[in-house]
């Protein structure tokens, strides 16, 4: 038998790679989506789509309540999201404070209910220079709370930790993919807007690989 596995999956461009890897590897895969309230909650919907028509287990979790504690996120309050790369200091307003350690806690914890000795989630060297918890010393300090947490230890699995969005589209593209079933745009409107950071960055890896986005945008 395969052996199981939990994959945090968002719905968008990287965690939709990581789902087929961890497939193509011959994984067990479990997805696991979490409602923390995000403004794109429209992303959750794209990935219960892939996950219903490849007939993986999914659990979406709401944990929207969250918010009462850590508020202060463009992604979770009434704050506009910031137009720009990622490399811009008005990203950080994008970050939701303990976001991943929240979602990789819960995550290791359905790990060891299933008897799945592995987690994977889609962290990339584009979020480092923003998001403290795609980094790879969080990776490897939260790798080492998981083998010691429970009586059974659970590994981290990030395949993608140090290469970036257009790394990974090319991986995805090997794998014939289809990006349309992905969300990355941080407005949750009936078009991407093509203008924050998440689409920037996933344009850039679509012209970066010399292939046509299938979303549409608003510009």
């Amino acid at each position: 038998m395969s052996e199981k596995v939990v994959v945090i999956y968002s719905g968008g461009m990287d965690s939709y790679t990581v789902l087929h890897k961890a497939l193509r590897d011959g994984k067990q895969v479990h997805a696991l989506s979490f409602d923390y309230g995000q403004r794109h909650k429209k992303e959750l919907d794209y990935a219960a789509k892939v996950c219903n028509k490849l007939n993986i287990p999914h659990k979406v979790v709401d944990i929207s309540a969250i918010n009462t504690l850590i508020g202060g996120s463009a992604l979770t309050d009434n704050i506009e999201v910031p137009e720009g790369h990622y490399e811009e200091p008005s990203m950080k307003q994008t970050v939701v404070p303990n976001r991943n350690m929240i979602l990789l806690s819960m995550a290791v914890g359905y790990a060891v209910s299933l008897e799945a000795n592995e987690v994977y989630y889609g962290a990339h060297s584009g979020d480092h220079a923003i998001y403290p918890d795609c980094r790879p010393e969080f990776v490897n300090k939260m790798n080492d709370v998981c083998r010691i947490a429970n009586y059974t230890e659970v590994e981290i699995v990030t395949p993608y930790l140090d290469v970036s969005k257009t790394d990974i589209l090319t991986a995805g593209l090997a794998m014939e993919l289809d990006y349309g079933e992905t969300w990355t745009c941080y407005n949750g409107r009936e078009l991407a807007c093509g203008k924050c950071g998440a689409c920037e960055e996933r344009l850039e890896a679509f012209r970066d690989n010399q292939a046509t986005d299938p979303l549409d945008y608003e510009a």
